[in-house]
């Protein structure tokens, strides 16, 4: 069984909230969240309620204080289980609004999204298979955005506040 623990202070302590399905609103059960224990399941976190605000992807492991998930302080306010895909990955990115400009397709991870396509930012993408993570800085770093299958004509559609990708790489299990 899929199973998330929220924890108010840093290693575990304090008030705790178990959670086993998509929360659109944990803020109810507390009133931050220092540490974490997923015990199954990838899961995205949102620092504001209805899956809004800064992205965070979190795999089976324990994190004892949010620097650990690379968060950016101790607020999360909604969660969501990433589906499983196990099929094909493929994922094409545009230069430009509404799948213009210079396109580039992936099947596979990207550390470094300016050395393999030449540009710094991505203003349009379409998911036509699996789950991705965009990372605005290189090498799996800085803000996260969680993408499922499907067309995201601008940036914004993504939930990012600029054009900026560094990397991207595969949801996997």
């Amino acid at each position: 069984m899929v199973k998330i623990i929220f924890y108010e202070e840093p290693n575990f302590q304090g008030r705790s909230y178990e959670c086993n399905a998509d929360s659109p609103d944990i803020s109810t059960y507390l009133k931050r969240c220092n540490s974490i224990k997923v015990e199954n399941g990838n899961w995205v976190l949102y620092e504001q309620p209805n899956y809004r605000g800064h992205q965070y992807f979190l795999r089976r492991g324990e994190y004892p204080n949010f620097q650990q998930w690379m968060g950016f302080d101790d607020t999360v306010r909604s969660c969501r289980l990433t589906p499983q895909h196990r099929g094909p990955f493929q994922l094409k990115i545009y230069e430009r609004e509404d799948f213009r400009g210079q396109m580039m397709e992936f099947t596979e991870d990207c550390p470094n999204v300016y050395e393999q396509f030449r540009y710094h930012d991505i203003h349009s993408c379409h998911v036509l298979d699996g789950h991705w993570m965009f990372y605005e800085e290189p090498n799996y770093r800085g803000r996260q955005y969680y993408l499922r299958p499907g067309e995201y004509r601008r940036y914004t559609d993504w939930g990012a506040m600029n054009s900026r990708v560094g990397s991207f790489r595969r949801v996997q299990y």
